[in-house]
């Protein structure tokens, strides 16, 4: 008797073992990319760019074209393959170290310009790779290497709430921040992966999705309490929902 198959790995991701900290929510984030590439049948047409921080190898897991950028600079990248070959699908993976702290003026300026490309943006509030500092999304009163008694606001200052914030240019087409906590989050999580794509195939400018995930190893939390951590904490500091959203043949810019 054959065994009906009701779930198997994406074709979007490659047969290498992920590097990542046991509970981290990257490698579902990952399954998600490729399962949307895979789904939209555009594997063979998609140039994706890592960035540095966790996800620093991610070239390594994505199953379709990749290049790595310096940090901060994916975005930089992404314009440039993208004017250079306009009918490829271009993406960057990008963590908020990356993205929100030393490549903030990348994302803004591409968003500005809106650049046909898509940006994955994991928050998890955290420096994960370099040994779990403070980073521009790292909530106050947030403990982490470089704020042991918690953020201080009067300090270090408040966090950047990036989708907001790249929502009010004129160049981005669709903005979105979901999250990884829980499955039917997971679920919205993948619908707006694809629709940051499919935003990018009828080309009407920048698109990221913005996803909330999680640290266990330098929140100090196992897996499960880093899922609450994320639910409990930083939704209700980095509300959900669709930030910017311009229809086809849409006027807003």
């Amino acid at each position: 008797m054959t065994m009906k198959t009701v779930f198997e790995k994406t074709s979007g991701l490659t047969d290498n073992q992920t590097h990542y900290c046991p509970g981290c929510t990257h490698g579902i984030i990952h399954r998600m990319v490729g399962e949307v590439l895979e789904e939209m049948g555009i594997l063979e047409d998609t140039v994706g760019v890592a960035s540095v921080g966790c996800s620093v190898l991610s070239y390594e897991y994505f199953n379709c074209d990749m290049t790595q950028a310096a940090h901060g600079r994916a975005p930089a990248v992404a314009t440039g393959i993208k004017r250079v070959l306009p009918d490829r699908f271009v993406f960057t993976y990008q963590g908020d170290g990356d993205l929100a702290s030393i490549g903030i003026a990348e994302a803004v300026h591409a968003a500005a310009r809106g650049e046909n490309i898509t940006v994955i943006f994991v928050n998890n509030a955290i420096y994960g790779m370099t040994g779990g500092q403070m980073a521009p999304t790292t909530l106050v009163g947030q403990k982490t290497a470089t704020t042991p008694f918690g953020r201080d606001a009067s300090i270090q200052g408040l966090p950047i709430r990036v989708s907001e914030m790249l929502s009010t240019l004129d160049g981005t087409a669709y903005i979105e921040r979901v999250s990884t906590h829980d499955v039917p989050n997971i679920l919205k999580a993948k619908k707006a992966i694809r629709k940051a794509f499919e935003t990018q195939k009828q080309g009407l400018g920048f698109s990221m999705v913005e996803i909330l995930s999680s640290c266990p190893t330098n929140w100090g939390l196992d897996p499960n309490e880093s899922l609450d951590w994320i639910k409990d904490n930083m939704v209700p500091a980095y509300p959900l929902g669709v930030y910017k959203d311009v229809p086809k043949g849409g006027d807003e810019w």
